[in-house]
């Protein structure tokens, strides 16, 4: 096991399309992009308005938007006929379109440009236009190198001269080529088009890609595809200078570590795994190309890993090091050339998603929760407060900006980890959202306590991401309108340095089905404020500071970490001569007890408490002994107003129960 308190990484920050705004109300940054694979104009257009603009998506990589061979294929996208923007994607019109109402939510486009070559043997493309021996629309035989095959990676005039799959190979250092291939860029850029992918880089020298870009106006941003796994005669790191490059090594290396490795590995992911230097880095869980066993392939995890794919795609969206894309793919069914499904994504009747047409996995809740982590902390370029068990759970913060845990044991993960961030409760944002007031979540809350810590509750092959920018508000409550002395016994067999805590409140299905309270997404709707009337015993007194609600969420903002819930104090009904200088509850805080009639153990919580917020002036509440038999199993109680499995008390009344069993007794004062 393993605890660094601060990892201060030697990577550069990651792309930022939005400056952060330090305000009450922090605007985030825009660091990640997303792969809409195959999708149409239109579909795209819609994506960037109903999710991928309000989602904080930084842009969006299209499929190849220039007129190819026909076919079904997915490839086919990959073989150009002509510079003509009519494609299986949709017209120039419709590009255009997209383009524009991509923009009006902030979300560029990059294009995939096929630059490398064109298509090989004969025919007509998807846009009327005949080609056939070395004869194109915009292109001669000249313009090509001399046929020949590659046979051999080690051999750089071969990989850099020689045709692809039999694609026809440009001579991209012919002055002519490189500026054909600049005014099709050119007219995209004229377009609004913000980006580029080279496909098939490392098949054209540095030199000449430089010299396409030296013709090129603007600044767009690229990144460029090589893929180098290492032993071949051309590097990535030759094509650094012209922009960014994709880093395959990052997805088969992370891969490997979340299939095969241990998490704990991860430490320092990135450069410190002989990666390129972040700031050039283009990375990914998996491409279109490996996740079908393409492009370098390897231990490649996709969206057919389900929970992996998610925890995978946490991690890289979490940690710091390049600029991450996410993969939207479709079910190709184990066809490694099928093309996309024939429905559209936005159907009339709803999103085509999540089944067996298009996968969307930018939507999982995970992957976009990740992202809106990423976007939140991008300010905060370092790892710190890194805990590792040695094996598949990790938890690291970004500075003060944002916490991740995750755990890819088999068992639960209970223990306390250190963070950053500042105490209060927050919205794990990989599953749920806060809400526009702030002051509720969608789905699970997180505390973080007084010291920074967070008290982990996180199940097998699961994890939690917490920012600043998803800090529940806090809500100073009204003043209770209905308190009443209530007092709780409850008898458990304990020993020193044991002590009992407490949770309870109101069922949240009961109240949410019932009641009409939405106890899921508004903590405070299912807790009961008290005042704690014992605040003399010199253990538990620090622990009850801060404790103003009997609730189902365990410590609460400023309360110590050493707090399960609610704590307790150990009382008698005798204290024998024997044990010692007499304790009274009025006197110390614990010991002996004029309400307690029954013996030794029985803890007491001695409370005011708001009937109001009860149910009829019935609550729930359940024990912990804490360095002891931990939780209460399930009670069966009878008599009750409503179905729970936990004890049933009464405000303003005595009640008496025992540790795991169903007895009770109410009494009054």
């Amino acid at each position: 096991m393993k605890i660094i308190t601060k990892l201060i990484t030697s990577l550069a920050i990651g792309m930022v399309f939005q400056v952060q705004a330090v305000s009450d109300a922090p605007t985030p940054a825009k660091t990640t992009f997303v792969h809409l694979f195959e999708w149409s104009w239109q579909d795209i257009a819609t994506e960037c308005e109903d999710y991928l603009g309000p989602e904080g998506y930084a842009a969006v990589q299209v499929s190849p938007p220039n007129e190819h061979i026909q076919g079904d294929q997915w490839w086919t996208r990959y073989q150009p006929v002509s510079y003509q923007l009519d494609s299986r994607g949709g017209s120039r019109a419709e590009f255009i379109d997209m383009i524009e109402r991509c923009q009006a939510q902030g979300v560029s486009i990059y294009v995939d440009a096929i630059i490398n070559h064109m298509a090989s043997g004969s025919g007509t493309g998807v846009a009327g236009n005949v080609f056939g021996a070395k004869q194109y629309l915009n292109y001669s035989p000249q313009d090509f190198h001399a046929t020949c095959a590659i046979s051999d990676y080690g051999n750089r005039s071969q990989v850099q001269n020689c045709e692809l799959v039999g694609l026809a190979d440009l001579d991209t250092s012919q002055n002519y080529v490189q500026t054909t291939l600049a005014n099709y860029l050119n007219d995209l850029q004229n377009l609004g088009v913000a980006g580029f992918r080279f496909d098939a880089s490392k098949h054209m020298a540095a030199a000449d890609i430089q010299g396409v870009m030296s013709k090129v106006t603007g600044s767009p941003f690229v990144f460029q595809e090589v893929i180098d796994q290492g032993g071949e005669a051309i590097g990535a790191s030759e094509y650094t200078g012209i922009g960014h490059v994709t880093e395959f090594k990052y997805s088969t290396k992370l891969g490997d570590t979340f299939r095969i490795g241990k998490l704990a590995w991860l430490e320092n992911f990135g450069e410190g795994w002989g990666f390129m230097a972040s700031s050039k880095a283009v990375v990914f869980v998996d491409n279109h190309d490996n996740q079908r066993g393409h492009g370098g392939a390897g231990n490649v995890i996709t969206f057919a890993d389900g929970r992996l794919y998610d925890l995978a795609n946490v991690f890289m969206l979490a940690y710091p090091y390049g600029y991450p894309k996410v993969m939207s793919s479709y079910d190709f069914h184990h066809d490694t050339d099928a093309g996309g499904p024939n429905v559209p994504v936005h159907n009339i009747n709803g999103l085509e998603c999540f089944e067996g047409n298009w996968k969307c996995e930018h939507r999982w809740s995970y992957i976009a929760g990740g992202v809106d982590f990423r976007n939140y902390t991008n300010d905060n370029w370092t790892v710190d407060y890194w805990w590792d068990n040695g094996g598949d759970q990790i938890s690291f913060s970004r500075g003060d900006q944002g916490h991740v845990v995750i755990n890819k044991e088999g068992y639960q993960m209970t223990n306390s980890v250190a963070t950053g961030m500042a105490p209060g409760q927050y919205c794990n944002v990989l599953k749920g959202k806060l809400s526009s007031d702030g002051q509720s979540c969608s789905d699970e809350v997180i505390t973080v306590n007084a010291d920074g810590s967070i008290n982990t509750n996180i199940a097998s092959w699961d994890a939690l991401a917490i920012h600043h920018g998803a800090k529940l508000t806090t809500v100073t409550p009204p003043p209770p309108t209905g308190l009443q002395r209530t007092v709780v016994f409850i008898q458990a067999q304990t020993s020193g340095g044991q002590d009992m805590f407490v949770r309870g409140g109101i069922d949240h299905d009961y109240a949410n089905n019932i009641l009409g309270r939405s106890c899921h997404s508004a903590n405070l709707e299912c807790a009961i404020a008290f005042e704690h009337n014992n605040l003399r015993n010199g253990t538990t007194g620090p622990w009850k500071a801060n404790d103003s609600y009997l609730d189902w969420y365990g410590t609460e903002a400023g309360q110590s970490s050493v707090a399960e819930g609610t704590p307790l104090d150990w009382t008698t009904n005798l204290w024998p001569s024997s044990w010692g200088a007499l304790r009274t509850v009025d006197n110390d805080g614990f010991g002996e007890e004029v309400l307690n009639l029954w013996g030794a153990h029985f803890w007491m919580l001695d409370v005011n408490m708001d009937c109001s917020q009860t149910v009829n002036n019935h609550f729930e509440i359940k024990a912990y002994v804490k360095n002891g038999q931990g939780w209460e199993g399930d009670i069966q109680q009878a008599n009750i107003p409503y179905a729970s499995k936990n004890h049933v008390a009464q405000c303003g009344k005595i009640n008496t129960f025992y540790f795991n069993s169903s007895d009770a007794l109410v009494s009054d004062f």
